[in-house]
């Protein structure tokens, strides 16, 4: 077998099993750094995953999980055994992020990529007030809510699932736009949209009725209108073992009781 991997990075979240895996794998292997790599292992959860990919999926170093965290949905079992060949035989899954561009009351603009979803929330004991547009064409004149979110299929099992909002296949080519606690349309909890959709939510009374929004890493405080769309020129990779895909992941996580 050809190894398209080779020189491995190892990346540890600061819990006590991902830091014993990491002794453990530093005996058995030169670990080079992250942008000498030609993979990326990363021992923790899926908190660490995702902010390796924001932090190394743009230089196109392929991310190899083993969970060492608590739910580990974008990880694959840890093992120590053979793992070479099993990065090797591990199959590529891409992923496309959200690009979010948030204005502040003070008109400032700030840019931010999400891997899971792009929310907001409000800031205080007062309900937002959220217009949304999809393709430059409302769509919902009022959102009474504690919030909403676009979300990816990968993220669609994540914060989106906890609001009631649908697990999406990563084939479909689809983003949930989802209501956090929505008041009003009473009946209203989100709709289905085209992967190259763009949403943009402008916030009623934003001085009064503060949302803050939130992408990745990056959180703005006192938003008054946000623009979100999936990056056509960005796509992470993640490295599943064939007995671990991602799809069977969303299937098997349709029918969990």
């Amino acid at each position: 077998m050809i190894m398209k991997y080779k020189n491995i990075s190892f990346i540890a979240s600061k819990s006590k099993d991902a830091q014993k895996a990491l002794n453990e794998l530093s005996k058995q292997f030169k670990g080079v750094q992250p942008d000498n790599a030609d993979v990326i292992v990363a021992l923790g959860g899926d908190g660490l995953i995702l902010h390796t990919l924001e932090t190394y999926g743009k230089k196109n170093i392929p991310i190899y999980g083993m969970n060492r965290g608590t739910v580990g949905f974008l990880m694959n079992k840890y093992s120590k055994i053979d793992l070479l060949n099993k990065i090797n035989n591990a199959e590529i899954t891409k992923i496309s992020p959200l690009k979010m561009e948030a204005k502040d009351i003070s008109g400032k603009i700030y840019k931010g990529l999400a891997i899971n979803e792009v929310s907001l929330l409000r800031q205080s004991k007062m309900t937002a007030k959220i217009t949304i547009n999809v393709n430059k064409k409302e769509r919902l004149n009022e959102l009474v809510c504690d919030g909403v979110m676009v979300a990816t299929p990968a993220g669609s099992t994540a914060y989106n699932l906890s609001a009631n909002g649908p697990i999406i296949p990563l084939s479909s080519n689809l983003l949930s736009l989802t209501s956090i606690c929505a008041f009003r349309p009473r009946r209203w909890r989100g709709a289905l949209l085209p992967q190259n959709s763009d949403v943009e939510f402008i916030v009623k009374d934003p001085k009064i009725r503060g949302v803050s929004a939130t992408a990745g890493n990056l959180e703005v405080r006192n938003v008054s209108k946000v623009l979100i769309s999936i990056s056509k020129k960005l796509s992470f990779q993640l490295l599943f073992d064939p007995d671990s895909r991602l799809e069977d992941k969303f299937i098997n996580e349709q029918f969990a009781y």
